[in-house]
């Protein structure tokens, strides 16, 4: 007896410490959820200070002494870590309530993969074949409703120059450019390309435009005069007598005399360019006869920074977010809802569907509960008041009485039959459909599943061991 309640009490153990972080985590993350949520201040050991709302930002950033629970989550979807974690630690609450008065862990596991089977059946039926339509949505998350109308367009815009018909989007091919300056409404899409360096010699042309560009790999460096007489024949055999401009761009390096004699040519040349860049340059200006042809080509000086646009480029495939704030907080904010709002474009693009918001499925799965039998009901059930911590939150955080409004939306399903949601201005139900605010059908999928496998996989852990050798044996 005593060694079976030995044995019981290392369970309870292990399973005390697992839960209390998965708990931790939700009470450090539920805050920040939705277009209301607040933001963290990560203070880092030398004294940078990083503002966010971003749950995969936090988790891979936070000193947790623990596995980090949902960065899988935003490696494969981009979005839908803070819920992840929610849930995860909801779903552990009832659990814990039920081992300890005697259920064995394996019984609501049981009930937990009934339930996300469910919840993937009943996501197949109310998905919506729409595209574009989930950007918005994950971008209100990130920023103010205004800026976040700002940054809609632009990535929407920025997905569409360079989706080509049957093949995969390349996020790749999209560079987010900061910018210290002008306000964060400012942000803009560029056609083309920016370089984060200006040109070496100071009399090479601020702005030329239909100008021919040239992108190679070469030591453009004084070593023998054969390789010097070589460029200009080169150079009057491309250019003959057209007016249009030379603009040269090397990946290695341009020495003082080879840009002083591209300077008295009328050449503009550029050294060191980045080896993505020389990607994305021969993706955007394709041109005849292996040369590449840009419309404009300017150096913009701000401060002591300069950069160099590429732009006017006939379909483009390769573009620039340019990102604009006047601090470098406010920049990191932007780019990371940016880079999220990307992610959420693709994969609508790859899905060719989106889901309802506003945490409209969490509460139509509440009736599918009594549809199982045996004590597995006890983990749908957990499994089911787990995915109503999605809307309780969203009404919390916008100021509204949690329980009240869940009553609300219930009562409204009850007898609508459709998907509603929470109006986080009034705390009302809504239709999500009818006012636009969607998810993204994978990122839903991908939440069923990796939230069922963690707790599962957090349950069925029944003592913590240290590993690797402690001493040498004998």
């Amino acid at each position: 007896a005593r060694a079976l309640k030995a044995e019981l009490g290392a369970i309870l153990v292990a399973l005390a410490v697992n839960i209390s972080v998965a708990w931790g985590l939700q009470d450090v993350l539920r805050t920040n959820l939705g277009p209301k949520g607040t933001m963290k201040m990560l203070v880092s050991g030398a004294g940078d200070i990083k503002l966010t709302k971003d749950g995969k930002v936090l988790l891979h950033e936070m000193q947790i002494q623990h596995p980090t629970v949902a960065t899988a989550q935003d490696d494969i979807t981009g979005d839908g870590t803070t819920s992840n974690v929610l849930i995860i630690g909801e779903l552990l609450k009832p659990a814990d309530l039920y081992i300890s008065v005697g259920l064995h862990p394996r019984i609501i596991t049981e009930g937990f993969e009934a339930a996300k089977e469910k919840a993937l059946q009943f996501l197949e039926k109310v998905k919506i074949s729409k595209e574009m339509d989930a950007a918005r949505t994950s971008l209100c998350t990130k920023v103010h409703a205004e800026l976040a109308d700002v940054l809609t367009e632009a990535v929407v815009d920025s997905i569409l120059a360079i989706k080509k018909q049957d093949e995969p989007v390349d996020l790749f091919m999209i560079e987010i450019v900061e910018v210290k300056h002008k306000s964060e409404t400012d942000t803009s899409l560029i056609r083309g390309l920016v370089l984060g360096h200006g040109a070496r010699h100071p009399d090479t042309k601020k702005r030329v435009e239909d100008a021919y560009i040239l992108t190679c790999n070469v030591s453009l460096e004084y070593e023998k005069t054969e390789v010097n007489s070589g460029f200009f024949f080169l150079q009057e055999k491309v250019c003959g007598d057209s007016n249009k401009i030379f603009v040269v761009i090397n990946r290695k390096g341009i020495d003082s005399f080879s840009s002083d004699t591209l300077s008295k040519e009328g050449i503009v040349a550029l050294r060191r360019a980045k080896r993505r860049n020389m990607e994305r340059l021969t993706l955007a200006f394709v041109g005849p006869d292996c040369l590449g042809h840009s419309g404009l080509v300017y150096e913009y000086t701000l401060g002591e920074e300069k950069f160099i646009f590429i732009e006017k480029c006939n379909n483009p495939r390769s573009v620039i977010s340019l990102t604009k704030g006047q601090n470098k907080h406010t920049l990191t904010q932007i780019k990371e809802a940016v880079r999220d709002g990307l992610r959420v474009v693709k994969n609508a693009i790859d899905n060719g569907c989106v889901v309802s918001g506003a945490g409209a499925m969490a509460e139509a799965l509440m009736k599918y509960k009594s549809s199982v039998k045996g004590t597995a009901q006890l983990g749908v059930q957990a499994f089911a008041d787990a995915l109503l911590i999605i809307p309780k939150i969203l009404a919390q955080n916008s100021g509204f009485d949690l329980q009240e409004t869940l009553v609300k939306i219930q009562a409204e399903h009850s007898e609508s039959g459709q998907l509603v949601g929470v109006d986080l201005n009034t705390g009302e139900p809504m239709v999500a459909a009818e006012v636009g605010v969607w998810d993204n059908y994978c990122v839903k999928k991908q939440l069923l599943h990796s939230c069922t496998v963690i707790a599962t996989n957090i349950l069925l852990v029944d003592e913590i061991m240290r590993a690797g050798m402690s001493s040498l044996k004998g």
